[in-house]
């Protein structure tokens, strides 16, 4: 079996639970080197608990430290010894949302020089020499500029690292490149779980919401079940951000949702392992046909 290195790039502290939490701690715990790289600090994310929302009011930035630590905890709940901010901590900051004042930031990650991010990036890839790369799709998964600039950035990390004449280091070609993605079908019932659960949401129709892929471009479907509570208790590691009531969760903007043990991905370069049967829909998979990989290092020798 080859020595298996993942590398996640994540624009802030909780996306690298909420959005694959569950394969992180499946493959850190049988064996694979699992690397995250976040982005910024996440200075801009809404508090929940009130015992903590002065930290929103400090004019310098006490929430982005106060998250490093958030991080942490989860990434020790997950099992991931390997975490890395993009340059260091503090570099690029928190964006805020599309429109936003604070996109304007003079540290805005949105604003970061493309190269220079990329090259603080590929400094990382080379060093670790991941053959699996996951980061969001073009549109950042949900729109977002920070998670947009980070599949910029990861994009162009990914061409440059192989590139002999950019940078120090040996040059580094990463075998498989995915996005994260998360199903319609999965999110259609994740809305009517939650109407016979009775639990407080503002979805009506998962078609106008500005993220979800199409079942039919999903490519692999990783099965971490058994590591659920491990995404869990990382989740509840970001109590600013997060709040949990299994198996739900919700953010500020108070909408339900499940907490995944099945996690979906779409593979944007390299070469698709063999299809195989995936997890059945009750347990949160897809369901029929059974014709996508169910490990990111499927057919990597």
């Amino acid at each position: 079996m080859i020595d298996r290195r993942l590398l996640l790039v994540h624009a802030h502290p909780d996306d690298e639970s909420i959005g694959t939490g569950a394969t992180m701690a499946k493959y850190a715990a049988e064996g694979a080197h699992v690397t995250l790289v976040t982005c910024t600090l996440g200075e801009e994310g809404e508090i929940i608990p009130k015992d903590l929302a002065h930290l929103a009011a400090d004019q310098d930035d006490a929430l982005g430290p106060y998250r490093i630590g958030e991080l942490a905890a989860a990434c020790q709940a997950l099992g991931v010894e390997d975490h890395r901010f993009l340059g260091e901590a503090g570099r690029w900051r928190d964006s805020g949302m599309m429109g936003a004042a604070t996109n304007d930031h003079p540290k805005a990650f949105w604003r970061a020089d493309l190269d220079e991010a990329a090259g603080e990036l590929v400094k990382v890839i080379r060093e670790v020499r991941p053959q699996v790369l996951v980061t969001y799709d073009d549109n950042g998964f949900y729109g977002h500029p920070d998670h947009i600039q980070a599949h910029r950035v990861a994009r162009r990390a990914f061409e440059l690292a192989a590139n002999p004449d950019f940078g120090e280091g040996e040059p580094w070609q990463i075998a498989k490149f995915y996005h994260t993605a998360l199903a319609r079908s999965v999110m259609r019932r994740t809305v009517e779980a939650l109407r016979e659960a009775d639990v407080d949401f503002l979805i009506e129709d998962v078609d106008d919401m500005p993220f979800g892929t199409a079942d039919a471009d999903i490519t692999t479907e990783i099965d971490a079940r058994p590591w659920t509570g491990s995404k869990m208790a990382a989740m509840r590691a970001h109590a600013t951000q997060i709040s949990v009531d299994d198996p739900w969760f919700a953010l500020s903007n108070n909408i339900g949702q499940e907490i995944l043990g099945v996690e979906h991905y779409t593979l944007a370069f390299g070469v698709p392992g063999p299809p195989v049967p995936g997890a059945p829909v009750e347990a949160g998979g897809l369901g029929e046909p059974h014709d996508r990989e169910n490990d990111l290092f499927a057919g990597i020798d």
